[in-house]
C-alpha cells in the first residue's frame, strides 16, 4: 500500500546509514548506495562486519547514541530482530527501507508507524528488466495458467547462514519470496494459496523446499522452490495467455514471449530499489507492500508438513 503523508521535498543527498553488512550488502546495497549521487553513505551498522570509509557501530543504539546526523536508514539484517531496529529509527524520525521480506512477521511489519517519515518494504526483484514489460503485456489477456521454477543451491548463495534455516528465517521462501514478489506485480489480479507442501529437514526449522498450488481468480498457478538445485541454477515464470506465452528468466532479467527474446531496458534490481527509495522520501509518501509475505505466511498456515533428510553445510 502506497501512502501520501505530503512532506516537504528532500535536500539531497540523503545521509544514509546501512544496517547489516553481510553478503547481501556487500554485493548490491553498497555498489547501488555508492553509484546513487541521492546518497551519501555516512554510517555502517553491524555486529560482525566494517565498511571502509564511514563510521562504523556494533547496533543502531550506539548508532543513536553517536549523534551523527541521519536521514534515512536502509535495513539489510536477517528478518528476526528486524521490527526493534526498524521502530528505533522511526522514532529518531529517519526514513526506513527493509530489505526482503520485510520483517519476520505480518504482524510486527504493520505494527511499525512511520508517521511523517517514508516507510518502504522493498522488493528487489520487481526492478528486474523484464518485470514492468511483463506486466504492461500481460495487462489485457487472459490468462490461462502459470508456472513458477525457482531453484537455487543454498550452499553457494547462503554459505554457512544458519539464521536461513532456523524458525523465522523462511527457509526455501527467502530465495522464493523473489518469485512470489514478482508474480504478484505481473499478474493483473490478486494471488491466494490453494495448497502447499513444505518439505522440512530433520534438523531445520525451516523448509528447503516446497510446492505451492495457487489461485489467480480461476486460473492455477504452480510454484516449485528448491533450495538444494545442484548444477544450473533456475529462476523462472512461464504465463500461457490467449495471446501467447511469456517467459521469464533469471529472476526476470530476460523475457521471452512464445519463445523470442525481447528487447529490455538497461537497469539493476538494488539501483532500481534506491531510486524509489529516495522517490517516496522526496514525495512524502511510504510504500508498504506485504502481498508477497502474505502468501508465504498462508502456505505456513495450510502447508502440510514433510520431514526430509537432515541438511549439514
Amino acid at each position: 500500500m502506497t501512502t501520501d503523508r505530503r512532506a516537504p521535498v528532500h535536500p539531497a543527498p540523503i545521509r544514509l546509514a546501512l544496517i547489516g553488512i553481510g553478503k547481501i550488502a556487500r554485493d548490491q546495497h553498497l555498489p547501488a548506495i555508492a553509484a546513487d549521487p541521492a546518497y551519501t553513505l555516512a554510517a555502517a551498522v553491524s555486529r560482525n562486519a566494517h565498511v571502509d570509509g564511514v563510521p562504523n557501530f556494533h547496533d543502531i543504539e550506539a548508532l543513536i547514541a553517536s549523534g551523527l546526523a541521519i536521514d534515512a536508514v536502509s535495513i539489510a539484517t536477517p528478518p528476526l530482530g528486524r521490527h526493534v531496529i526498524a521502530a528505533a529509527a522511526l522514532a529518531q524520525g529517519w526514513h526506513v527501507m527493509l530489505e526482503k521480506p520485510p520483517g519476520a512477521t505480518l504482524g510486527e511489519v504493520r505494527a511499525l508507524a512511520p508517521g511523517d517519515r517514508t516507510l518502504f518494504t522493498s522488493w528487489h526483484s520487481r526492478h528486474a528488466a523484464g518485470v514492468a514489460v511483463a506486466r504492461a503485456w500481460l495487462a489485457d489477456r487472459r490468462i490461462a495458467r502459470a508456472r513458477i521454477d525457482w531453484r537455487e543451491d543454498i550452499r553457494h548463495w547462503h554459505p554457512g547462514q544458519d539464521w536461513i534455516l532456523a524458525p523465522g528465517g523462511l527457509g526455501v521462501f527467502d530465495p522464493g519470496i523473489n518469485a512470489l514478489s514478482i508474480a504478484t506485480a505481473i499478474l493483473p489480479g490478486r494471488l491466494h494459496v490453494e495448497q502447499a507442501r513444505l518439505d522440512f529437514p530433520a534438523n531445520r526449522g525451516a523448509p528447503i523446499a516446497a510446492s505451492l498450488t495457487l489461485k489467480h481468480g480461476e486460473t492455477p498457478v504452480a510454484a516449485k522452490l528448491d533450495f538444494l538445485q545442484a548444477g544450473p541454477q533456475s529462476w523462472d515464470i512461464m504465463v500461457e495467455t490467449d495471446g501467447g506465452t511469456l517467459t521469464l528468466h533469471d529472476g526476470g532479467a530476460r523475457l521471452d514471449i512464445d519463445g523470442a527474446a525481447q528487447a529490455l531496458p538497461d537497469g539493476g534490481e538494488y539501483p532500481g530499489l534506491y531510486r524509489q527509495f529516495a522517490e517516496l522520501i522526496a514525495s512524502g509518501r511510504s510504500d508498504v507492500d506485504l502481498t508477497p509475505l502474505e502468501l508465504v505466511a498462508d502456505a505456513f498456515l495450510i502447508g502440510e508438513h514433510h520431514k526430509v533428510a537432515a541438511f549439514d553445510w
